[in-house]
């Protein structure tokens, strides 16, 4: 049975981990997340006017000091209270300008709805698997943690910073 769910899944998404996965950059540049096997990748959703925007700041601190062992990869959205309405030029200037953010960003996904970008679709079904409650991603800055080898290993919400005990915990 697991190998029939696996197998389904593989061919809804075409992937096995989040490496087979290549998405369009900020910088115009695709982001292939392949090039990042053998480290943690934190996958987080992100908005410039969100409550929870200044952890940029943090999501670059804890990229800065964990980047022999971990990126992080930012993906603008615009699904929850249009709190992400900027174009791809203008949350590259917002990120770099506001927070100083060098970890690569990707442009911008939906997260949630009928257009879910595919790699959040697998992100959300392999959350489901991990026990994580529907909806997985409630708002901006879920976040997203994937092993050296693509698997996902946890989710954290958006109120859990960048520099909690919750997510360093791993990286140590």
């Amino acid at each position: 049975m697991l190998r029939v769910l696996l197998l389904s899944l593989f061919l809804v998404t075409g992937a096995a981990s989040v490496h087979d996965f290549k998405v369009p950059g900020l910088d115009g540049n695709t982001i292939d997340l392949a090039k990042y096997k053998g480290k943690k990748i934190l996958i987080v959703n992100t908005a410039s006017k969100c409550g929870f925007t200044p952890q940029y700041a943090d999501l670059e601190k804890l990229y800065e000091k964990y980047k022999d062992k971990l990126v992080i990869v930012g993906f603008p959205a615009n699904n929850f209270a249009q709190q992400e309405p900027g174009t791809n030029k203008e949350i590259s200037e917002f990120c770099t300008k506001n927070y100083g953010v060098t970890f690569p960003m990707a442009e911008k996904v939906d997260v949630i709805g009928d257009n879910t970008a595919p790699l959040f679709k697998y992100l959300t079904e392999e959350a489901k698997k991990l026990g994580v409650a529907d909806p997985v991603i409630k708002w901006n800055f879920t976040k997203f943690l994937v092993d050296e080898n693509g698997k996902l290993v946890a989710v954290f919400p958006s109120k859990v910073k960048p520099m909690d005990d919750q997510i360093t915990k791993y990286l140590n």
